[in-house]
């Protein structure tokens, strides 16, 4: 005959207060990072490996700055510094977004169309301002929306697909042309 059970143990941690095995999933994984290496180094095998690694680059560093070389591998790839890499809550890795202006031209209404420009302010242009002279320039309506994901876009009325490339790379020099592109048929066109 077997005994009772007996109830599971959970390791809460101390930073977060959520069970060990879902602090990734908290509110600040960072700050329970030093917490779970020293109290659940099994859990987070990785969490440990890159503590480690860590610590042999500062140990690099300072051997290098001393001017004591680190005896093994190259020099070069140790000192390389680091891209951060910023981590959602679920480990998803949130990427830079790439500096680039999309025109898309949208038909509604059969014969009426629409001119959409997106990505503009990575290039520190305001849109609103970039709403008005493009509405000047062209004698049409133009505003700025929030498009389908939640960015804000400028939307203007009519077929200014081409002659918008020339406008935008004269009124704000910092736009290079290369960084214009244009989306046709579900495509990425480079604008030049």
């Amino acid at each position: 005959m077997a005994g009772k059970p007996q109830p599971v143990r959970v390791l809460y941690c101390a930073v977060c207060s959520l069970p060990a095995e879902y602090c990734e999933f908290g509110p600040d994984f960072e700050k329970c990072k030093p917490w779970l290496i020293q109290n659940a180094p099994d859990l987070y095998p990785d969490l440990v490996k890159e503590a480690n690694a860590k610590e042999t680059d500062k140990v690099a560093n300072q051997l290098q700055s001393t001017g004591i070389s680190s005896g093994g591998g190259d020099g070069a790839a140790s000192s390389a510094p680091k891209e951060e890499v910023k981590r959602l809550p679920g480990g998803k890795i949130k990427k830079k977004e790439k500096q680039e202006v999309t025109i898309e031209k949208v038909t509604r209404n059969k014969r009426k169309s629409i001119t959409t420009v997106k990505g503009l302010e990575l290039f520190g242009v305001k849109l609103s301002d970039a709403s008005k002279k493009l509405g000047k320039k062209f004698a049409t309506g133009a505003s700025v929306v929030k498009g389908p994901t939640e960015k804000d876009q400028i939307d203007v009325q009519g077929d200014i697909a081409y002659d918008i490339v020339e406008f935008i790379t004269d009124t704000w020099p910092d736009v290079p042309e290369a960084a214009i592109f244009f989306i046709e048929d579900g495509r990425k066109v480079p604008a030049a």
